[in-house]
């Protein structure tokens, strides 16, 4: 068995910084910081915030330096190689809803990894259901004052928590949100809603009890499970109807009512999901609180409708031509040809052809962008009207790279379809900008999807 190297390996050295002006070079491993090895980033950052603190390093070619670096320097100017300089931590449950168990065989090995660690919750703004945290975990939180938490809650009924992630430790890990808000910390909840499980008066409880850590808990979302054709053998789930789905705008309403009138916030919000699939109107602007839920898709919509809006009256109208596409998932699709029939008013000669992509890989029922994979998307536009350039949303890609779920890449797209294939940004000032200002054919800088476990 290969022994494990000591320290932590280092990526990239800054120019310009202390790391930089000390000689550091990448190759090089961080072992300690005042004799302490650190556990992980939060560690690192956590013991260079002193007057002054010793490094020990072990370069690349064996040679040990001891550093003292005085004058209060936060920064060295390191990046890692493990950028969390620690194993990621998996998750210890088997939710009845989890998108991942309804994935199919045969895809890359790390879309089938669950991962459950709080430190990924302020790194990239993951959810986490907190059942695999010790009290040590806890502490460490309070202690570095780390916010804020997002935690997957979907009922604060201990025994139907305990039943819904197949965890006997469920719902005693609840009491952590009990000792977070008396600590302080800043947090935002989350509620995977099962159709006759977590809904109805279970759902009414839960809004209950996590107001009452108000302001601590700053928002709520309610989003409904994610369910795949690839369910043979889970726990049986139904998909909300239409009449669901307006009885549950209509509760959260209720609270909002309610706790705008007694806190100034509305707290708790439905998923842009919910509104759509009611035929609902969505909220206005101001009902938002600040759009705190945009990664749990609360207030993707409306937001892009009042930058789409900003974008064009900041743009004067012209007479260009130009035929070009974008494609979707079939969620979004009406609102995103409302958009385009707004540009198109201030711009008729731009003819923007929308193909809302049908979800072959997951089921029809998936119907958001993020989950669209590269075959599907090549299989039905395939012979369709195109025009000079194709636009697909940042969220069909992985985070940082040009591939689809399926490892279809962006060229292989462009390939197949013949028509140079360009990223949009998610905001509506990057919409507008994308259908009237056509890029150079060339890799861009974008946030991609990251496949996160409901």
């Amino acid at each position: 068995m290969k022994q494990k190297e000591k320290g932590h390996l280092i990526k990239f050295v800054e120019p310009g910084s202390i790391a930089g002006e000390l000689g550091l070079e990448p190759g090089d491993r961080l072992l300690s910081i005042d004799g302490k090895d650190p556990e992980d980033i939060f560690d690192y950052e956590y013991y260079l915030e002193n007057d002054s603190v010793t490094v020990e390093i072990l370069r690349a070619d064996g040679e040990e330096w001891e550093i003292e670096i005085e004058n209060g320097y936060s920064d060295l100017g390191l990046t890692f190689e493990n950028g969390l300089m620690s194993e990621y931590r998996s998750c210890t449950n088997r939710c009845i809803f989890c998108f991942i168990d309804q994935m199919p065989p045969g895809m890359r090995e790390t879309l089938y990894f669950k991962d459950d660690d709080s430190r990924l919750s302020f790194l990239q703004g993951n959810y986490i259901t907190l059942t695999n945290m010790k009290k040590k975990d806890i502490d460490r939180i309070i202690r570095f004052k780390l916010a804020p938490i997002n935690i997957s809650v979907h009922t604060t009924n201990p025994q139907l928590r305990c039943r819904m992630l197949n965890n006997r430790f469920a719902g005693k890990s609840l009491e952590n949100i009990r000792r977070l808000y008396e600590a302080g910390t800043p947090m935002n909840g989350q509620i995977v809603l099962c159709r006759g499980i977590n809904d109805g008066e279970e759902l009414e409880r839960t809004i209950r009890d996590l107001a009452e850590y108000i302001p601590c808990m700053e928002s709520v979302s309610v989003v409904p499970a994610g369910l795949t054709k690839y369910r043979e053998g889970l726990y049986p789930l139904e998909m909300f109807t239409r009449e669901d789905a307006g009885a549950v705008i209509d509760q959260i309403e209720k609270w909002q009512r309610k706790l705008y009138s007694a806190h100034g916030t509305h707290f708790v919000h439905a998923s842009d999901e919910f509104y759509i699939l009611a035929g609902r109107p969505l909220p206005e602007a101001g009902r938002y609180d600040g759009y705190l839920q945009l990664e749990n898709g609360v207030g993707m919509v409306r937001l892009m409708s009042e930058e789409v809006e900003e974008a064009l009256a900041g743009c004067s109208g012209d007479m260009e031509q130009e035929e070009l596409s974008v494609a979707t998932g079939t969620l979004a699709a009406g609102y995103l040809q409302g958009f385009l029939d707004r540009i198109r008013e201030k711009f008729p000669n731009r003819r923007v052809h929308l193909y809302p992509i049908v979800n072959e890989f997951f089921g029809e029922q998936i119907t958001v962008a993020g989950l669209i994979t590269g075959r599907d998307l090549i299989s039905q536009l395939k012979g369709k009207p195109l025009g000079s350039r194709l636009l697909l949303p940042s969220c069909m890609f992985r985070s940082g790279e040009e591939v689809f779920l399926d490892d279809v890449t962006r060229e292989q797209v462009k390939t197949a379809l013949q028509v140079p294939v360009n990223i949009v940004k998610s905001s509506g000032q990057d919409f507008v900008n994308a259908v009237l200002n056509p890029p150079e054919d060339a890799p861009a800088s974008y946030a991609g999807y990251e496949l996160k476990e409901l």
